[in-house]
Protein backbone atom coordinates (compact mmCIF):
# COMPACT_ATOMS: atom_id res chain seq x y z
CA UNK A 1 0.00 0.00 0.00
CA UNK A 2 2.79 2.43 0.94
CA UNK A 3 4.63 1.65 -2.30
CA UNK A 4 1.51 2.50 -4.30
CA UNK A 5 1.15 5.82 -2.45
CA UNK A 6 4.80 6.66 -3.16
CA UNK A 7 4.37 5.83 -6.84
CA UNK A 8 1.35 8.10 -7.31
CA UNK A 9 3.28 11.44 -7.32
CA UNK A 10 5.76 10.00 -9.83
CA UNK A 11 2.95 8.79 -12.08
CA UNK A 12 1.21 12.19 -11.89
CA UNK A 13 4.48 14.04 -12.58
CA UNK A 14 5.25 11.80 -15.56
CA UNK A 15 1.74 12.28 -16.94
CA UNK A 16 1.94 16.06 -16.61
CA UNK A 17 5.34 16.09 -18.29
CA UNK A 18 4.00 14.06 -21.23
CA UNK A 19 1.04 16.43 -21.57
CA UNK A 20 3.37 19.45 -21.43
CA UNK A 21 5.60 17.94 -24.13
CA UNK A 22 2.61 17.30 -26.41
CA UNK A 23 0.97 20.73 -26.05
CA UNK A 24 2.62 22.31 -29.13
CA UNK A 25 1.43 19.32 -31.17
CA UNK A 26 -2.11 19.63 -29.84
CA UNK A 27 -2.27 23.44 -29.84
CA UNK A 28 -1.43 25.22 -33.07
CA UNK A 29 -2.53 28.69 -31.94
CA UNK A 30 0.53 30.97 -31.56
CA UNK A 31 -1.33 33.19 -29.08
CA UNK A 32 -1.94 30.27 -26.70
CA UNK A 33 1.65 29.09 -27.07
CA UNK A 34 2.87 32.59 -26.26
CA UNK A 35 0.83 32.59 -23.04
CA UNK A 36 2.31 29.20 -22.14
CA UNK A 37 5.83 30.51 -22.82
CA UNK A 38 5.22 33.52 -20.57
CA UNK A 39 3.84 31.14 -17.94
CA UNK A 40 7.14 29.22 -18.10
CA UNK A 41 9.14 32.42 -17.59
CA UNK A 42 7.07 33.32 -14.53
CA UNK A 43 7.36 29.78 -13.17
CA UNK A 44 11.16 30.23 -13.16
CA UNK A 45 10.86 33.66 -11.52
CA UNK A 46 8.40 32.44 -8.88
CA UNK A 47 10.48 29.38 -8.04
CA UNK A 48 13.60 31.51 -7.68
CA UNK A 49 11.83 34.04 -5.43
CA UNK A 50 10.26 31.26 -3.36
CA UNK A 51 13.73 29.92 -2.58
CA UNK A 52 14.54 33.25 -0.90
CA UNK A 53 11.15 34.23 0.53
CA UNK A 54 9.34 30.94 0.99
CA UNK A 55 12.13 28.60 2.07
CA UNK A 56 14.59 31.03 3.71
CA UNK A 57 12.14 33.64 5.02
CA UNK A 58 13.81 36.70 3.42
CA UNK A 59 11.10 39.08 2.21
CA UNK A 60 12.09 40.64 -1.13
CA UNK A 61 10.23 43.37 -3.04
CA UNK A 62 12.75 43.96 -5.83
CA UNK A 63 12.98 40.59 -7.54
CA UNK A 64 12.39 42.02 -11.01
CA UNK A 65 15.84 43.65 -10.73
CA UNK A 66 17.57 40.26 -11.13
CA UNK A 67 15.20 39.45 -13.99
CA UNK A 68 16.28 42.66 -15.70
CA UNK A 69 20.00 42.17 -14.98
CA UNK A 70 19.91 38.78 -16.68
CA UNK A 71 17.98 40.19 -19.64
CA UNK A 72 20.26 43.18 -20.25
CA UNK A 73 23.47 41.22 -19.67
CA UNK A 74 22.52 38.53 -22.16
CA UNK A 75 21.20 41.02 -24.73
CA UNK A 76 24.30 43.25 -24.57
CA UNK A 77 26.71 40.31 -24.72
CA UNK A 78 25.09 38.96 -27.88
CA UNK A 79 24.61 42.35 -29.56
CA UNK A 80 27.88 44.09 -28.67
CA UNK A 81 30.32 41.29 -27.82
CA UNK A 82 29.08 38.82 -30.43
CA UNK A 83 28.62 35.94 -27.96
CA UNK A 84 26.15 33.18 -28.71
CA UNK A 85 22.95 32.86 -26.72
CA UNK A 86 24.19 29.65 -25.09
CA UNK A 87 27.14 31.51 -23.55
CA UNK A 88 25.31 34.76 -22.85
CA UNK A 89 22.42 33.10 -21.00
CA UNK A 90 24.48 31.51 -18.17
CA UNK A 91 26.60 34.68 -17.97
CA UNK A 92 23.38 36.65 -17.49
CA UNK A 93 22.49 34.27 -14.68
CA UNK A 94 25.92 34.63 -13.08
CA UNK A 95 25.75 38.43 -13.32
CA UNK A 96 22.37 38.36 -11.54
CA UNK A 97 23.85 36.00 -8.92
CA UNK A 98 26.75 38.43 -8.38
CA UNK A 99 24.31 41.26 -7.73
CA UNK A 100 22.39 38.90 -5.43
CA UNK A 101 25.56 38.46 -3.38
CA UNK A 102 26.23 42.21 -3.41
CA UNK A 103 22.68 42.84 -2.18
CA UNK A 104 22.84 40.02 0.34
CA UNK A 105 26.08 41.08 2.01
CA UNK A 106 24.95 44.42 3.51
CA UNK A 107 21.32 43.36 4.13
CA UNK A 108 21.82 40.13 6.07
CA UNK A 109 21.40 41.92 9.39
CA UNK A 110 18.05 43.32 8.27
CA UNK A 111 14.75 41.55 8.86
CA UNK A 112 11.10 41.79 7.87
CA UNK A 113 9.98 45.26 6.74
CA UNK A 114 13.51 46.72 6.79
CA UNK A 115 14.76 44.03 4.43
CA UNK A 116 11.69 44.47 2.22
CA UNK A 117 12.26 48.24 1.93
CA UNK A 118 15.96 47.74 1.18
CA UNK A 119 15.25 45.25 -1.61
CA UNK A 120 12.57 47.58 -2.96
CA UNK A 121 15.16 50.36 -3.11
CA UNK A 122 17.64 48.03 -4.82
CA UNK A 123 15.07 47.16 -7.49
CA UNK A 124 14.36 50.84 -8.17
CA UNK A 125 18.10 51.65 -8.35
CA UNK A 126 18.65 48.92 -10.96
CA UNK A 127 15.65 50.15 -12.97
CA UNK A 128 16.91 53.74 -12.88
CA UNK A 129 20.38 52.62 -14.03
CA UNK A 130 18.76 50.83 -16.97
CA UNK A 131 16.71 53.94 -17.69
CA UNK A 132 19.49 56.54 -17.43
CA UNK A 133 22.61 54.76 -18.69
CA UNK A 134 21.60 55.58 -22.24
CA UNK A 135 25.04 54.94 -23.79
CA UNK A 136 24.76 51.29 -22.81
CA UNK A 137 21.06 50.50 -22.49
CA UNK A 138 19.48 53.17 -24.77
CA UNK A 139 17.30 54.15 -21.80
CA UNK A 140 13.56 54.29 -22.35
CA UNK A 141 14.04 53.55 -26.06
CA UNK A 142 15.01 50.02 -25.11
CA UNK A 143 17.18 47.49 -26.91
CA UNK A 144 15.65 46.30 -30.21
CA UNK A 145 16.93 43.58 -32.50
CA UNK A 146 18.15 41.13 -29.85
CA UNK A 147 19.21 38.03 -31.84
CA UNK A 148 17.30 34.77 -31.59
CA UNK A 149 19.05 31.67 -30.21
CA UNK A 150 20.86 29.48 -32.74
CA UNK A 151 21.41 25.74 -32.28
CA UNK A 152 24.04 24.78 -34.87
CA UNK A 153 22.37 25.98 -38.08
CA UNK A 154 18.84 26.04 -36.65
CA UNK A 155 17.44 29.42 -35.62
CA UNK A 156 14.67 29.58 -33.04
CA UNK A 157 11.87 31.40 -34.82
CA UNK A 158 8.61 29.62 -33.96
CA UNK A 159 6.69 29.69 -30.71
CA UNK A 160 6.82 25.90 -30.60
CA UNK A 161 10.64 25.97 -30.56
CA UNK A 162 10.70 28.59 -27.81
CA UNK A 163 8.12 26.58 -25.87
CA UNK A 164 10.36 23.52 -25.76
CA UNK A 165 13.32 25.67 -24.74
CA UNK A 166 11.47 27.29 -21.83
CA UNK A 167 10.08 23.87 -20.85
CA UNK A 168 13.65 22.55 -20.60
CA UNK A 169 14.72 25.57 -18.53
CA UNK A 170 11.71 25.17 -16.21
CA UNK A 171 12.51 21.48 -15.67
CA UNK A 172 16.15 22.31 -14.88
CA UNK A 173 15.02 25.00 -12.42
CA UNK A 174 12.57 22.66 -10.69
CA UNK A 175 15.13 19.86 -10.45
CA UNK A 176 17.87 22.15 -9.12
CA UNK A 177 15.72 23.86 -6.48
CA UNK A 178 14.07 20.60 -5.40
CA UNK A 179 17.46 18.95 -5.01
CA UNK A 180 18.74 21.95 -3.05
CA UNK A 181 15.74 22.02 -0.71
CA UNK A 182 15.93 18.27 -0.05
CA UNK A 183 19.63 18.50 0.79
CA UNK A 184 21.38 19.45 4.01
CA UNK A 185 21.63 23.01 2.69
CA UNK A 186 17.87 23.14 2.18
CA UNK A 187 17.23 21.94 5.71
CA UNK A 188 19.53 24.72 6.97
CA UNK A 189 17.59 27.32 4.95
CA UNK A 190 14.28 26.11 6.38
CA UNK A 191 15.75 26.15 9.90
CA UNK A 192 16.76 29.79 9.36
CA UNK A 193 13.23 30.61 8.22
CA UNK A 194 11.65 28.95 11.25
CA UNK A 195 13.98 30.34 13.94
CA UNK A 196 17.15 32.18 13.03
CA UNK A 197 18.47 32.30 16.59
CA UNK A 198 17.95 28.57 17.08
CA UNK A 199 19.66 27.90 13.74
CA UNK A 200 22.68 29.92 14.90
CA UNK A 201 22.82 27.98 18.15
CA UNK A 202 22.91 24.74 16.13
CA UNK A 203 26.06 25.94 14.36
CA UNK A 204 24.46 27.05 11.09
CA UNK A 205 26.29 29.93 9.39
CA UNK A 206 23.16 32.05 8.87
CA UNK A 207 24.86 34.79 6.82
CA UNK A 208 26.49 32.33 4.41
CA UNK A 209 23.26 30.39 3.84
CA UNK A 210 21.20 33.54 3.30
CA UNK A 211 23.69 34.80 0.74
CA UNK A 212 23.66 31.40 -0.96
CA UNK A 213 19.86 31.54 -1.23
CA UNK A 214 20.01 35.04 -2.74
CA UNK A 215 22.72 34.02 -5.21
CA UNK A 216 21.01 30.80 -6.39
CA UNK A 217 17.60 32.46 -6.64
CA UNK A 218 19.02 35.45 -8.51
CA UNK A 219 20.86 33.10 -10.91
CA UNK A 220 17.63 31.44 -12.06
CA UNK A 221 15.86 34.81 -12.26
CA UNK A 222 18.72 35.95 -14.51
CA UNK A 223 18.26 32.89 -16.74
CA UNK A 224 14.56 33.74 -17.07
CA UNK A 225 15.49 37.31 -18.01
CA UNK A 226 17.94 36.11 -20.63
CA UNK A 227 15.33 33.87 -22.23
CA UNK A 228 12.76 36.69 -22.19
CA UNK A 229 15.15 39.11 -23.91
CA UNK A 230 15.92 36.73 -26.78
CA UNK A 231 12.33 35.55 -27.08
CA UNK A 232 10.82 39.03 -27.40
CA UNK A 233 13.89 40.47 -29.21
CA UNK A 234 13.21 43.78 -27.42
CA UNK A 235 13.56 44.90 -23.80
CA UNK A 236 13.17 48.21 -21.97
CA UNK A 237 13.42 49.23 -18.28
CA UNK A 238 9.64 49.41 -17.81
CA UNK A 239 9.38 45.62 -18.08
CA UNK A 240 11.42 45.20 -14.89
CA UNK A 241 9.57 47.64 -12.64
CA UNK A 242 8.24 47.35 -9.10
CA UNK A 243 4.88 46.21 -10.53
CA UNK A 244 6.58 43.15 -12.00
CA UNK A 245 8.18 42.36 -8.62
CA UNK A 246 4.77 42.52 -6.95
CA UNK A 247 3.29 40.23 -9.63
CA UNK A 248 6.01 37.63 -9.01
CA UNK A 249 5.50 37.86 -5.24
CA UNK A 250 1.72 37.50 -5.70
CA UNK A 251 2.29 34.30 -7.68
CA UNK A 252 4.46 32.87 -4.91
CA UNK A 253 1.95 33.81 -2.20
CA UNK A 254 -1.05 32.51 -4.15
CA UNK A 255 0.55 29.13 -4.78
CA UNK A 256 1.98 28.88 -1.29
CA UNK A 257 5.27 30.13 0.16
CA UNK A 258 7.70 27.28 0.65
CA UNK A 259 6.03 25.07 -1.97
CA UNK A 260 7.54 24.14 -5.34
CA UNK A 261 4.21 22.89 -6.70
CA UNK A 262 2.57 26.05 -5.41
CA UNK A 263 5.08 28.23 -7.27
CA UNK A 264 4.27 26.45 -10.51
CA UNK A 265 0.51 26.68 -10.03
CA UNK A 266 0.57 30.31 -8.85
CA UNK A 267 2.66 31.42 -11.83
CA UNK A 268 0.50 29.60 -14.38
CA UNK A 269 -2.81 30.76 -12.87
CA UNK A 270 -1.82 34.44 -12.54
CA UNK A 271 -0.43 34.47 -16.09
CA UNK A 272 -3.49 32.87 -17.66
CA UNK A 273 -6.29 34.61 -15.69
CA UNK A 274 -5.50 38.18 -16.92
CA UNK A 275 -5.56 36.87 -20.50
CA UNK A 276 -8.93 35.17 -19.95
CA UNK A 277 -10.32 38.44 -18.60
CA UNK A 278 -9.22 40.58 -21.56
CA UNK A 279 -12.77 40.51 -22.97
CA UNK A 280 -13.93 42.45 -19.90
CA UNK A 281 -10.95 44.77 -19.78
CA UNK A 282 -12.72 47.46 -17.72
CA UNK A 283 -13.64 44.94 -14.99
CA UNK A 284 -10.74 42.49 -15.09
CA UNK A 285 -8.77 44.15 -12.28
CA UNK A 286 -11.85 43.96 -10.05
CA UNK A 287 -12.40 40.29 -10.88
CA UNK A 288 -8.69 39.58 -10.45
CA UNK A 289 -8.70 41.28 -7.04
CA UNK A 290 -11.78 39.35 -5.90
CA UNK A 291 -10.14 36.05 -6.88
CA UNK A 292 -7.02 36.95 -4.88
CA UNK A 293 -9.13 37.98 -1.87
CA UNK A 294 -11.12 34.75 -1.99
CA UNK A 295 -7.98 32.63 -2.07
CA UNK A 296 -6.38 34.56 0.80
CA UNK A 297 -9.53 34.23 2.91
CA UNK A 298 -10.04 30.54 2.21
CA UNK A 299 -6.37 29.52 2.03
CA UNK A 300 -4.26 32.22 3.74
CA UNK A 301 -1.18 30.00 3.46
CA UNK A 302 -1.66 29.67 -0.32
CA UNK A 303 -3.13 26.89 -2.42
CA UNK A 304 -0.29 24.43 -1.78
CA UNK A 305 1.08 26.14 1.31
CA UNK A 306 1.21 24.45 4.69
CA UNK A 307 0.36 26.08 7.98
CA UNK A 308 3.47 26.46 10.10
CA UNK A 309 1.89 24.83 13.13
CA UNK A 310 -1.55 23.31 13.52
CA UNK A 311 -3.72 23.81 16.59
CA UNK A 312 -3.50 20.11 17.44
CA UNK A 313 0.29 20.26 17.50
CA UNK A 314 0.22 23.38 19.69
CA UNK A 315 -2.21 21.65 22.04
CA UNK A 316 -0.04 18.55 22.38
CA UNK A 317 3.00 20.75 22.94
CA UNK A 318 1.27 22.62 25.76
CA UNK A 319 0.06 19.42 27.42
CA UNK A 320 3.58 18.01 27.35
CA UNK A 321 5.08 21.18 28.70
CA UNK A 322 6.94 21.89 25.46
CA UNK A 323 9.16 18.81 25.92
CA UNK A 324 9.71 16.70 22.82
CA UNK A 325 8.50 13.15 23.07
CA UNK A 326 11.23 10.59 22.60
CA UNK A 327 14.04 13.02 23.27
CA UNK A 328 16.99 11.64 25.14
Amino acid sequence: MDIQIMKKPKVISTGLLIVAALLPVIIADDYVLRILIMSGIFVMLTLSLNLVTGFTGQFCLGWAAFYGIGAYTSALLTMKAGLSFWLAMPLGGFMAALFGLLLGLPTMRLKEIYLAITTLGFGEIIRLIMLNWTDLTRGSMGLPGIPAPMLFSYEFSSNAAYYYLILALVLVTIAAIRRLINSRTGRALIAIREDELAAKSMGIDVTAYKMLAFAVGAFFAGLAGSFYAHYTSFIDPHTFSFTESIAILAMAVLGGLGSINGSILGAVVLTIIPELLRSIAEYRLIVFGLIMMAVMLLRPQGIFGKARESSSVRGRSKRRGGVRVGSA
